[in-house]
Order: structure tokens, then C-alpha cells, then sequence
């Protein structure tokens, strides 16, 4: 699939500087989050190569691939257009979480879009037997927080296993392969926050 045929490169002097604005701010995210031209382009569905081309202001990507990739990263759109990044507080409505689907009968959401962040926060929700996979996983070297909402979970964590129910917390080095499974009957929602992000 050729990405390319679908986008129309820009062909003012106005829209040259606002990709390169865009492209710029968007490179700035995806490394500040540590993640890869890679993982965010094949997250996204998009090639590796137009990515890296958008993010060079070589060709200009439309607004339903942009919040493709907004969305991947945590951020929205407009965030991508600002010409600094926000300081001020910002509210997150739930119904507007960025929602993805997470391990086995799992989804996850971001519980904030600011482009600049240090940290990342995620809350998972897992069916009854849900869990983040079938194998452990690990990612990047972060520090990370996770305690159980509601609901109760199995976490394995290297070699060692913990039970855990509501208020229960834990943290640990994300490069340390973990995996959790939720009860097979009460199910589980689960906040994470690492720091630097690392997913």
C-alpha cells in the first residue's frame, strides 16, 4: 500500500511551514515517548518510510491519518498544530479517551493527550480471564506504577506471581517481563502510570 497516493504533497508557502510545524512536533512526541518510527507507523497503518517523510515535512499527511497517529501517541490533533506545547491543565472526558485494544478481551485507554509528557497513564479494563497476552512482555526500562481499581488479577512478574484485589498496588521496572491475568470472575480495571513512557 502506498501511502503517498492517498495524501497530497503541500503547494503553498503557508502549508510548507505548517507541516514542517506539524512534522516537527509529531517527531518531538514519538521521541520524547521513547517509541520508534516503526511501532508508531505500523500502529497507526501506515508505512514506516511516510512517516518519517511526514515528520520531515517531505509530504503532507491527511487529518484521518493524522489522528490515526495522534491517537497511537495519546494526542490529539490539535495538539499536533499548537505552536507550543500546553502547559495549563487540561480535562480529559472519559468519552473521549483514546481507546485501544489491549491483550486478550482487554482495551485500554490513555488518561491524558499532553505531547510533552513525562509519564505515561493507561487504565485497562480486562473481561473475566482477560489479560495483557499470553506470554510476558516487557517494554523500554521505566518505572511503573499499576494497582488494581476493581476486580481482582494474577501478576506475573519475572519468576514470581502476586494476587492482587482492589487498592492493591504495585512498582516495578517495565523491562522486567510481566503479564496479567484478570479473575475469572470479577474481571479487572487497572491504572498504570510509567515513567518515561515506554509502551
Amino acid at each position: 500500500m502506498s501511502e503517498q497516493q492517498d495524501e497530497a504533497p503541500s503547494v503553498t508557502t503557508a502549508a510548507l511551514a505548517e507541516d514542517n510545524e506539524v512534522g516537527s512536533r509529531l517527531r518531538e512526541v514519538r521521541r520524547g515517548q521513547h517509541r520508534t518510527l516503526r511501532e508508531v507507523a505500523a500502529a497507526a497503518g501506515i508505512s514506516e518510510s511516510f512517516l518519517s517523510q511526514v515528520e520531515r515535512a517531505r509530504v503532507s499527511a491527511s487529518v484521518a491519518t493524522l489522528r490515526r497517529i495522534a491517537v497511537v501517541l495519546g494526542v490529539t490533533v490539535g495538539d499536533l498544530f499548537q505552536e507550543s506545547p500546553t502547559r495549563q491543565p487540561t480535562v480529559l472526558r472519559a468519552a473521549s479517551r483514546p481507546t485501544l485494544t489491549f491483550g486478550v478481551f482487554g482495551r485500554k485507554f490513555h488518561l491524558h493527550t499532553a505531547p510533552d509528557r513525562t509519564f505515561d497513564s493507561l487504565l485497562g479494563e480486562f473481561d473475566p480471564g482477560g489479560s495483557t497476552g499470553d506470554e510476558p512482555y516487557s517494554h523500554g526500562d521505566s518505572e511503573e506504577f499499576m494497582m488494581i481499581v476493581e476486580g481482582a488479577a494474577q501478576f506475573q512478574l519475572g519468576k514470581e506471581t502476586f494476587s492482587l484485589g482492589p487498592d492493591d498496588s504495585m512498582v516495578y521496572r517495565s523491562s522486567v517481563p510481566h503479564r496479567l491475568v484478570a479473575d475469572s470472575v470479577l474481571g479487572a480495571r487497572v491504572l498504570w502510570i510509567t515513567s518515561p513512557p515506554s509502551f
